[in-house]
Order: structure tokens, then sequence, then C-alpha cells
């Protein structure tokens, strides 16, 4: 029999799920399937822990929640098409939820779609390659409970584990120096932690805008938000100002590419996410970065003679990266 396996049981691990459920209660005949998630439950990234660096099985933390997310985009871009905001909570509610409110909801979908027993929680994949002689996938996964590590054989991998768990962190002249708390988005988890401080944002996209904002929010004494190519173009208020790239670091002072300084309390690398798939053989590794589609991304194994690998949730939770 025709056995998939799918990388992960975020949103899009499990709607991957929910397509064979569905296609299954209709009658069709669907090949055996087998995801792997790494943490404790579904959801992927909408697992809020307070922990950051690794988890109680010394794994990488997965989820990049702070506990005063609310959703940047309105909940009807973000819905499932066949399973309402509404149909879920019973009635209707604001377009931008807080975190605790979409997890929910996603949870709930899961639930409904009667995928769990196709679930392995707390496996993380290790090692998968490809056997061109055999036409099969040989995957490794490592059972967190029990400590030990398994191997089966598949023949197609969907990988679904997203691309915003591994930081990217660019290096700054001096900045191991700098004696207070150096962080990147991915282990903040409070703005309450930096009230009545000066708090240098490096990075200008979502989650620059929203941690300076909460920062602010929850008392922060400033924000100083530096830029590598634009600054975010909105009318701050007093106490927030938009600096060009950081140059250097000397102690408690940053100086930046202007030749203006200042003294700051607290920096926050808001500088995005790798694509990162270390349990993916070299071969049929994905390469790119954040775009929909990349031709000519594998170097051994040909796309026209090995359709078989397709990496899910690339760009954002719901997308096809390629296949």
């Amino acid at each position: 029999m025709t056995r998939v396996a799918v990388i992960g049981a975020g949103p899009s691990g499990i709607s991957v799920l929910h397509a064979f459920k569905s296609a299954q209660n209709k009658g069709a005949g669907i090949p055996e399937i087998v995801c792997f998630e790494k943490q404790n439950t579904w959801g992927g990234l909408w697992n809020f822990t307070w922990r950051t660096g690794l988890d109680e099985y010394g794994e990488p933390v997965h989820s990049s929640m702070y506990r005063h997310l609310w959703s940047n985009g309105p909940k009807e871009c973000l819905e499932f098409a066949d399973y309402s905001f509404e149909e879920h909570f019973g009635k209707p509610i604001s377009s931008y939820p807080p975190r605790e409110v979409l997890a929910d909801y996603i949870y709930g979908r899961a639930e409904k779609s009667g995928i769990r027993n196709w679930i392995h929680f707390r496996h993380a994949a290790r090692w998968i390659e490809y056997h061109q002689e055999k036409k099969v996938f040989s995957v490794i996964v490592h059972d967190l409970v029990n400590d030990c590590q398994k191997r089966e054989l598949f023949d197609f991998i969907i990988v679904a584990t997203g691309h915003f768990s591994t930081p990217n962190v660019p290096e700054f002249k001096g900045i191991e120096t700098f004696p207070g708390r150096v962080l990147h988005a991915h282990d903040f988890r409070d703005a309450r932690e930096f009230t009545d401080q000066a708090v240098l944002i490096i990075g200008s996209s979502y989650s620059a805008e929203d941690i300076g904002s909460q920062c602010l929010k929850f008392g922060a004494k400033s924000i100083t938000a530096s830029y590598r190519t634009q600054p975010m173009s909105f009318h701050w208020p007093f106490n927030w100002e938009n600096k060009p790239q950081l140059n250097k670091v000397e102690d408690k002072t940053v100086h930046f590419c202007d030749g203006s300084k200042k003294a700051i309390d607290a920096i926050i690398l808001c500088t995005g996410y790798l694509h990162h798939f270390p349990f993916m053989r070299d071969d049929i590794r994905l390469v790119a970065t954040n775009r929909l589609w990349t031709p000519g991304l594998y170097q051994g194994i040909a796309l026209e003679n090995n359709p078989r690998v397709m990496y899910l949730g690339m760009q954002d939770q719901f997308h096809l990266y390629s296949v």
C-alpha cells in the first residue's frame, strides 16, 4: 500500500490530513497516512509556551508566539473554507482576534476532522533520504518520550514544518560587549520585561512593528527602530524614532550608519527566519528564500523524475511552496 509521511501538524500539516480524511469520508481510496509532530499537540506556531531555547526534551523550541500577540490580518483571510469562525464559536467574533482565539479555532477544526489517529506527537524527524533504486524514502524519527529512534519507509513526503522557527541572527560589531538583554523575536514572550527601558528594535517588518508597539504599550521608555532598506512609514508616538542600519555597539551606546548614536537598555532582533530542514538529505532539501516557487531547487534528484516531495507553509501558514 502507498504510504505518505507528513512532517508537522501545524495549520498546513493538519490541512493536508483534513484533505485526505475528507476524501476518505466521500468514499475515495487514500494511501496510508502517518504524521510526525515534535510538539505535544497540533497547532504548530500557535502553541504558546513560556519556554525559549530548548524544550524539556532538548529540542529547539518551535513556537515564536508571545503572550499578547493578536492577529495582524483579518480572520476572514485566515478562515478555513469548510470551517468558519462562527461555526466554531457559535457566534460572530471580531476580525482581528488574539492568539488564544486563533489557536482554539485551529484546534477545533483539527478535532472535527477526526485525524488524531494519524498523528504521532512528540516524534521529531531526524533524517529523510530518497532511495532512487527502490523509489522510496527512508524516514528516521525520534520518539522523544521513550528516547528511541525508528526507521520507516514511505512513497511520498509532505514537509509542513513552516519557516518561522529558526531565527535569522545577523552579526553587528561590538554586540557581544552589550551589557543588556539581546534576543531575537523568536524568544520574545512578554513586553512587560522591557518596562522603563530604552529598547532598540532591529528590523522594519511585521514583528518589529508589533513588538515595538507592545513594548511601548507596556511601559517601555522609548523605541528606536533600526532599518536596513527603508523605515516603517507610520505616525509613531513621540518616543518612537526610526534610525538607519546599526553600525556598531559600544557598551550601552549604539551607533547608526548616519553617524548618530543613542544609549539603550535592550536589543530585540526582528530580523526574520531561515528556511531550515536539517532532517532532509542535501539532494532533496529545499534551498530558498520567501518565494512561492523556485525552479531548479534540487541538485541531485531532478524534479521531473522525483515528484514525491512537497513543501508546505513556507510563505505563510496556508500556502503551497513547491512540488
